[in-house]
């Protein structure tokens, strides 16, 4: 189905009469990132950001979402792990079981993913009932190699959406023996040929990629903002690792196509939402 693309953001999208008697489809994506083990609300008497966030909390936005919206594609950017004593005590498996619950439709892999070493990622993978997906990481030769996906297609009523995934680069920041067997592989080279091939082999009306590179260039190098000024066939990015909160962040792409960038802070205290519809030519 050759479809035309409309974000619905904050701003009204003016669209001509002539597309709006056009058959129309709607989707709603939901993001989360670096959610960091934040299974409960944050502290009630904290100074900043009091209570806030938890996976209840999550769960019950994503169930109202989903009772009025038809077509609601639900991901991460990684870094579900680490960051209070739930990951200390269970190792990520309360993380996992709650992604299940909330019914994710794939998730990328963050760096502290990585924290308690292969055998505890694969261990904690294993129970996942949603795609895993990483394209820039050759994992042919680790314990994960049967836990993730390349890539991944996904329909939505009469969508395909292709979904691919970069990870960080690990030398420096993933203690070497935590991620063995894992080759990382250039992620602008990696965005090119995925996504053309979601695009144009899959044929798919949308290419989201999760991001785990961050949307600065403070520790990395490269970042949310080079893989879309690099690539043509990416629509949007949802992203992760550097704790940002970006909404209706746009960016030309190498054909000078704006494409959005979306990333929803830390801990899971806000749920993002994209909503866009899909003008059948």
């Amino acid at each position: 189905m050759k479809t035309k693309l409309y974000f619905i953001v904050a701003a009204a999208v003016l669209i001509s009469a002539a597309a709006a008697a056009q058959k129309t489809e709607r989707l709603v994506i939901l993001h989360t990132n670096d959610t960091h083990s934040q299974i409960e609300p944050t502290d009630a008497s904290a100074s900043r950001n009091p209570d806030m966030g938890g996976y209840a909390r999550r769960l019950g936005v994503i169930n109202e979402i989903r009772k009025k919206e038809p077509h609601v594609l639900l991901v991460d950017a990684g870094d579900f792990s680490q960051g209070t004593p739930y990951y200390n005590f269970f190792g990520g498996r309360l993380e996992v079981k709650g992604y299940n619950q909330m019914q994710y439709d794939a998730t990328a892999l963050g760096n502290h993913e990585f924290d308690n070493g292969m055998d505890s990622l694969a261990t904690i993978l294993a129970l996942k009932n949603f795609p895993v997906v990483v394209s820039n990481y050759d994992v042919s030769a680790s314990k994960i190699r049967e836990l993730v996906e390349p890539w991944l297609v996904v329909k939505k009523g009469k969508l395909k959406i292709g979904i691919m995934g970069l990870g960080v680069e690990p030398a420096g920041l993933i203690m070497e023996k935590n991620y063995e067997g894992v080759v990382y592989n250039d992620p602008v080279t990696t965005a090119r040929e995925v996504s053309d091939f979601l695009r144009n082999k899959k044929k798919c009306d949308l290419v989201i990629c999760l991001s785990h590179l961050g949307s600065d260039s403070t520790d990395v190098k490269v970042n949310d903002f080079t893989i879309a000024r690099a690539t043509t066939n990416i629509d949007v990015i949802i992203g992760g690792h550097s704790h940002s909160l970006l909404e209706n962040v746009t960016t030309p792409n190498a054909a000078g196509r704006r494409v959005m960038i979306a990333q929803m802070g830390r801990s899971g205290l806000y749920l993002g939402r994209i909503d866009l519809e899909f003008t059948q030519k």
